[in-house]
């Protein structure tokens, strides 16, 4: 499959990477040659400098009719138009839009009927997981399937909890009215599929499933529950500050600090109960004659990562109880101190998991890329009677042949869903949640999917 993405930033290069290195043939267009050079050292795919919006620079990356386009620039505008030309010049096969401008959204037809087939808003994305995150406090992770009827959630095994100590299937007597499954643990870094018998350690990374209104108390058998937060301070009035604040400040109490006059102004006349102070999240005085010390939950949220992890670590210096940023280099994620940065959102990974269920050559409602580096991910894709599957139908789950490190964690039919039940019989349509927690075969995972 030809993939040719426009803008080799964050976005555009996290994606060129995700997709080299499973068998896609990756293009990728930038004015910085500089950076276009580096991506070609690392990675296999093909380099043209140029601007993505220019027919001549999309004719020299080959956009064709075998072409998914890609068009991940910071630019909604540039966007938009590449993918108008390569649908109305090259007759691209599909075209992928990053639209960072929610407004934009509701007019995809004014650009020309079909131009646009997929637009993907990584800030929408990210205010809907924090949104997640603060609801559900001792979550570090949580991502929707089903149609959000089930959730993923990743949380970190404290001593304090119930289950910590003990066997994994403890957790049935402790809450035997609770439908959670964990396909996977990761123990000081590397991932392991649990059975029964696997005890849980503290500083586990657990990722279970469970339908939103048990997540708490899942959450409760792993780690003491955060008490529930109510005073939120956002540093960062953009479009992601913003549009949490508007989310939540109906049940919460908001304040929001941005060093724009002129953002300050338009925010405070758009929000209702939100208080909004000019200022820098960085500065001392201006944290501590808020109260940073009454403060729950602190979000950093600007589109700069420095200044996100300073202003986090200032707070919890300053006492706040929790931490939040987004962070747009995924580098970071793994070397950030725990004890000032409690959870670290990265609108890069969020971005991928959209553009991935949107390559998938099958019957796949979502894909989520759960760890970038290590490229465990969780499916739900939808079985259908192909080649590959006419013998499993009528058999039970566990014996559907998988790829080493992937396990099936959940079967939804219908409106019923079965929590990693192996002896129910497979039938045609099922969907099932699959989880890969490393390097695997993932064309033989792809090919459940597969409608004939």
């Amino acid at each position: 499959m030809k993939i040719l993405i426009l803008g080799a930033g964050r976005v555009g290069s996290s994606l060129a990477s995700t997709l080299s290195k499973q068998q896609y043939e990756v293009s990728i267009v930038d004015l910085n040659k500089d950076r276009l050079q580096r991506l070609q050292e690392d990675l296999d795919l093909a380099t043209e400098v140029g601007h993505g919006s220019y027919p001549s620079t999309l004719k020299k990356a080959g956009a064709d009719g075998e072409t998914i386009l890609l068009a991940v620039t910071n630019s909604d505008e540039c966007n938009i138009t590449s993918c108008q030309i390569a649908k109305s010049k090259f007759n691209v096969k599909k075209t992928i839009c990053r639209l960072s401008d929610a407004s934009y959204l509701d007019s995809l037809n004014a650009f020309g009927e079909n131009n646009i087939d997929i637009a993907i808003s990584p800030e929408n994305e990210v205010t809907d997981h924090l949104v997640d995150l603060i609801k559900h406090p001792g979550a570090e992770q949580i991502e929707s399937f089903a149609n959000g009827s089930i959730k993923v959630v990743s949380v970190k095994a404290k001593k304090d909890g119930m289950l910590v100590n003990r066997e994994l299937k403890s957790i049935e007597s402790d809450m035997p009215d609770t439908s959670t499954f964990v396909p996977a643990i990761y123990r000081k870094g590397k991932p392991l599929i649990p059975d029964g018998k696997t005890i849980i350690k503290e500083n586990d990374e657990i990722y279970f499933l469970a339908a939103e209104n048990d997540i708490d108390s899942v959450v409760q058998e792993m780690r003491l529950q955060d008490n529930s937060s109510s005073r939120i301070m956002i540093i960062g009035g953009g479009k992601i500050g913003f549009a949490l604040a508007k989310a939540l400040e109906e049940n919460y109490k908001i304040k929001i600090i941005d060093p724009s006059n002129d953002r300050c102004e338009m925010i405070s006349n758009k929000l209702n109960r939100t208080i909004v102070l000019k200022g820098e999240g960085s500065d001392e005085e201006l944290l501590k004659s808020e109260n940073i010390e009454n403060i729950d939950i602190f979000c950093a949220l600007t589109n700069d990562d420095e200044t996100n992890i300073m202003s986090a670590f200032l707070a919890k210096k300053l006492g706040a109880k929790k931490t939040i940023i987004i962070v747009n280099n995924y580098t970071y994620i793994n070397i950030l101190p725990k004890n000032f940065v409690d959870i670290a959102l990265s609108p890069q990974r969020l971005t991928v998991s959209m553009v991935l269920q949107h390559l998938a050559k099958g019957d796949v409602p979502q894909e989520v890329m759960l760890k970038m580096q290590s490229g465990a991910e969780a499916i739900e894709g939808i079985i259908h009677k192909n080649k590959f599957t006419k013998n499993f139908f009528d058999r039970p789950i566990s014996e559907i042949p998988l790829p080493k490190n992937c396990v099936i964690a959940a079967v939804i039919r219908q409106d019923e869903i079965f929590m990693h039940s192996k002896n129910l019989l497979l039938e045609p349509n099922d969907k099932i949640i699959v989880f890969i927690l490393g390097k695997t075969e993932k064309e033989k995972i792809d090919n459940l999917f597969l409608k004939d």
